[in-house]
């Protein structure tokens, strides 16, 4: 069954998958400096962890004997020897290489090399059938249950029945696992327990024994026990109803109980017990739900919103792959009403003791308390509330309420919404304060560097203040252009940051040349073996989110002037990106910059316009940059 390398094979035995889109992308993974008598060697050894795992049924030991091998662009190899391997065996066997392709998908082995692994299996289907006359069915099994476990999307059937022969067995599988498995009414039960798998547990069963997992963790706040009770149920392909579950219990009963649930998925996350395909559907099939649990839970989108803030920046969550999660209606706010009058005196004197204090830890508990449904509306007059004060004042308190507005993390859309009130207001201001288009247009450049707002809600405003919208003043309007205006200039950054004085600490500035060194010194410290958590924890205690460009910068200027030989600077910046500490925003800008000074570079690094080049199409690959990013060097 595996007479040749798969990697090894004539080219003219691969033409009808030149045709094909994802056979394209399979062979990206390859690696040029894995050589063939490597790859063999891989081979030898996949193959004994496959028959050790086949006798011990021990998944975390095969887990960490893949992982050692240190070749994961030869995973799917190990994907297609384990099934070929476990269809000439009993179901018990089948059921045993399911479960561990599902245990390994996303910790150990990667997306594309799960669908390469399947795509190889299909492709060699007729060899298969001479040992095993039931191969189309019992493959047809394997590829539904892929799906069904959610490590093999259901696009493969219809991307890579181009990629075969017609006629051929391969094919057949596909549309058997369709039309035979996957089109079938309960076609998940009937697959699960197609190898005794899930006999006995039924889905309505194993959601009575989630509900009562989290109940008792909730009542005994033991994490070690709810882990241990959830990897009994073995329903890893299931975990996604445990995460959907856990977050509506914590909107439901609120409190502390948001703390504890987000403890027990990231402890879940971090040992591997649910992986992230699995906690990215259980955040999605929430958010699609999320309108019905408002009628139970009026702030629930704020909750969720909260919650994907949290696990992201705890590294547990990409929240770059989830679904939109559509704003709430907006409500005009009634300005006559008591409870507004009384929320923007607390707000007033919130505001006033903060530019005494700085304390913006007390200023996040004081609005909590305050705006504790977190109210769009309550939210959009705290900004204006707090530019408006900032601007009566000295730079200090300008500087002082740009990195509150920072800190507080409001969605863009509230922030975007107290600063529609600003304009509003913006022509009877101008009466008391003749500065007012100056002010307006820092804050609002400002608001876009700290990335507190996206560049393309600036652009919006504007437009809406341009068609003559409520809030179009002129003043306003000017303000919105000479802001855009102004983040359209070369460094403006550095000059936006540095227009009150850089901080509410008294220093003259923001002092960049020092946080520059300090990013150097991180990255070369990480480079010498450092820990890539700690690495992540260091960037982030920087404080300046706006200026993780930097961090990009120097990471790819370091991996080209090693001319690629060392490439963990690169895996830290992977790392970064999959936790959202650096945006797109911020890891395109940094690519920009590289792009910008790619011939001084080549002055010490010959190739380096050829590297970057290189890197440029990783970065699209990886998702890190959009499609449109130049190739090319820019002149």
């Amino acid at each position: 069954m595996e007479s040749r390398p798969d990697d090894l094979v004539p080219p003219a035995m691969h033409k009808p998958a030149i045709q094909c889109a994802a056979a394209e992308d399979a062979s990206l993974l390859r690696s040029p400096t894995v050589s063939s008598e490597e790859f063999m060697q891989f081979k030898r050894k996949a193959t004994t962890i496959v028959e050790e795992y086949f006798s011990t049924d021990d998944v975390a030991a095969t887990a960490n004997e893949l992982r050692e091998l240190r070749v994961p662009c030869y995973h799917y190899y190990f994907v297609k020897k384990l099934v070929s391997v476990a269809m000439d065996r009993h179901d018990r066997e089948k059921e045993m290489a399911a479960v561990l392709l599902s245990s390994l998908y996303g910790d150990v082995i990667d997306r594309p090399q799960v669908y390469k692994g399947f795509g190889k299996l299909a492709e060699s289907c007729d060899d298969l059938s001479v040992d095993t006359p039931d191969a189309v069915d019992i493959l047809a099994v394997f590829v539904a249950r892929a799906i069904i476990d959610d490590i093999l999307p259901p696009a493969f059937l219809a991307k890579q029945l181009p990629c075969l022969p017609e006629g051929c067995k391969g094919a057949e599988v596909l549309h058997r696992a369709e039309k035979s498995y996957l089109s079938v009414p309960h076609h998940g039960e009937i697959i699960l327990q197609r190898w005794g798998g899930s006999k006995s547990i039924t889905v309505e069963e194993a959601k009575a024994k989630i509900a009562d997992i989290l109940e008792e963790y909730l009542a005994a706040g033991d994490i070690g026990e709810a882990c241990r009770c959830i990897r009994g149920l073995k329903i890893s392909f299931f975990h996604h109803d445990i995460v959907k579950r856990a977050l509506t219990l914590a909107m439901e009963r609120g409190g502390g109980a948001e703390g504890h649930i987000l403890d027990l998925l990231k402890s879940a996350s971090d040992e591997g017990i649910i992986n992230e395909s699995q906690i990215t559907k259980g955040f999605n099939r929430l958010i699609d739900s999320v309108d019905d649990l408002t009628l139970d839970v009026p702030n629930a989108r704020r909750l969720l919103k909260s919650m994907i803030l949290k696990a992201s920046s705890e590294g547990w969550l990409c929240a770059s792959s989830l679904k939109p999660l559509v704003p709430e209606p907006k409500k005009a706010v009634v300005e006559d009403d008591a409870a507004v009058r009384q929320f923007k005196a607390k707000t007033l004197s919130i505001i006033k003791e903060y530019f005494l204090t700085g304390d913006i830890i007390e200023v996040m508990s004081s609005l909590e308390a305050e705006n504790y449904a977190c109210s769009s509306s309550y939210n959009a007059i705290f900004v204006k509330k707090l530019i408006t004060s900032a601007m009566d004042r000295k730079s200090r308190e300008k500087e002082m309420a740009s990195v509150l507005l920072s800190s507080l993390g409001m969605p863009p859309e509230d922030v975007v919404s107290g600063f529609h009130l600003l304009i509003e207001s913006a022509e009877d201001a101008a009466l008391d304060n003749p500065a007012i288009v100056e002010d307006l247009t820092m804050f609002f450049a400002r608001s876009v560097v700290d990335e507190v707002i996206a560049p393309s809600n600036l652009e919006k405003m504007e437009e809406e203040a341009g068609r003559g919208k409520p809030g179009g003043s002129s003043t306003g309007l000017l303000a919105l252009r000479n802001a855009r205006a102004l983040l359209g200039a070369k460094l403006s950054a550095e000059r936006i940051l540095r227009c009150w004085g850089g901080g509410a600490t008294g220093k003259a500035g923001w002092e960049l040349d020092d946080v520059k060194d300090k990013i150097g010194r991180l990255l070369q410290e990480y480079d010498c073996g450092g820990d890539i958590r700690e690495a992540c924890q260091c960037i982030k205690e920087l404080g300046m989110p706006f200026f993780h460009h930097e961090v990009v910068k120097k990471a790819l200027v370091a991996i080209m002037e090693k001319r690629g030989k060392d490439e963990r600077l690169w895996g830290l910046l992977a790392e970064c990106y999959g936790r959202g500490l650096i945006t797109p925003n911020q890891m395109t800008k940094g690519f920009e910059r590289v792009a910008g000074c790619v011939d001084d570079l080549a002055l010490d690094v010959p190739d380096a316009g050829k590297q970057f080049c290189c890197y440029v199409e990783r970065a699209k690959k990886g998702g890190w940059l959009d499609a449109s990013f130049p190739n090319g060097v820019r002149s």
